[in-house]
């Protein structure tokens, strides 16, 4: 007799994995908490820590020694360096920026073509770039120093000897240093406007100067907006050069905002308390500079 024939054993069941489905606030707020924490760190806690010390007597060895305000702020507006640090900040800020982006666009212009040197002159004007601004301001430094200048030539007996002289080599160094970097975000600007509109400006019989004027700046206002809210802010920032090239000199007339801040914190009057409240007011006056150049150089669109 035949044996039956023995039935497999069925296999188990595979039960379906139905994938977890996050909510899409809290994957965002995964994703941000890096960022979060760090402005937490970095950026909220000291501006709270330095509004805390601008209403305290705070001494850079003695620490907080209670509430005084609003004094700190009525000393730091009575010192004697405070309207001329904030009139020569204002004045190289103008000048800086207004040199500065010109020369950009300029820049950005004689490269924007490809042609045989165009590579070298890019890689020409983005070399200083590299280097930091305390590296480049002690470069200018020996530059212009009396003993081993190699600008000998030029006639000038101190570059760095009174104010004026002062003012315009700090400016040069500036430029130099970044001119191809505002060149580099100008050119970005320029290379995304279409050749289409400037074929029609052609047909239309516009000239070279009519299609920069009314077609390239017009389409460049998001970039040179870009370029004069970062230069404006830098140079209202000012100090490693100033405070590398002439420690404030000649005569306290190169002393800039920043560096009358530290001059109150760490040059010998260690007052952690007046700087915290002149930081204070610098925070203000560049927000609300900030505030107006959005409103003024935003396009007319938004």
């Amino acid at each position: 007799m035949q044996s039956a024939p023995t039935l497999a054993a069925a296999p188990p069941a595979v039960r379906s994995r139905r994938p977890v489905r996050r909510s899409p606030a809290l994957s965002g707020w995964v994703y941000a908490a890096p960022t979060a924490i760090f402005v937490l760190i970095f950026f909220v806690v000291p501006i709270l820590l330095v509004g805390q010390m601008s209403v305290s007597d705070w001494g850079l060895f003695a620490g907080n020694r209670g509430i005084n305000a609003p004094e700190n702020f009525t000393s730091a507006l009575d010192d004697r360096l405070f309207w001329p640090a904030v009139w020569f900040t204002v004045k190289y800020t103008v000048v800086t920026t207004v040199i500065l982006l010109a020369l950009a666009l300029g820049l950005a212009l004689l490269v924007q073509e490809s042609t045989r040197w165009t590579g070298l002159l890019r890689t020409s004007f983005l070399v200083p770039s590299a280097l930091g601004l305390a590296s480049a301001s002690l470069l200018f430094y020996a530059l212009y120093s009396p003993q081993s200048s190699p600008l000998g030539f030029l006639g000038v007996d101190s570059f760095l000897g009174t104010p004026g002289t002062a003012l315009w080599s700090t400016v040069a160094l500036i430029v130099w240093r970044f001119a191809g970097f505002y060149m580099l975000l100008i050119l970005v600007g320029l290379q995304g406007i279409s050749g289409d509109v400037y074929e029609a400006a052609r047909l239309d019989g516009a000239g070279r100067w009519q299609t920069f004027r009314y077609v390239t700046l017009p389409l460049l206002r998001s970039s040179l907006a870009l370029c004069t809210i970062l230069c404006v802010t830098g140079s209202m920032l000012a100090f490693d050069q100033f405070y590398i090239l002439t420690k404030g000199g000649p005569d306290n007339s190169t002393v800039t905002i920043v560096q009358l801040v530290y001059n109150m914190a760490f040059g010998g009057q260690n007052d952690l308390g007046r700087a915290a409240a002149l930081s204070i007011l610098v925070l203000a006056a560049l927000l609300v500079v900030n505030v107006l150049q959005f409103r003024g150089l935003r396009d007319k669109e938004s």
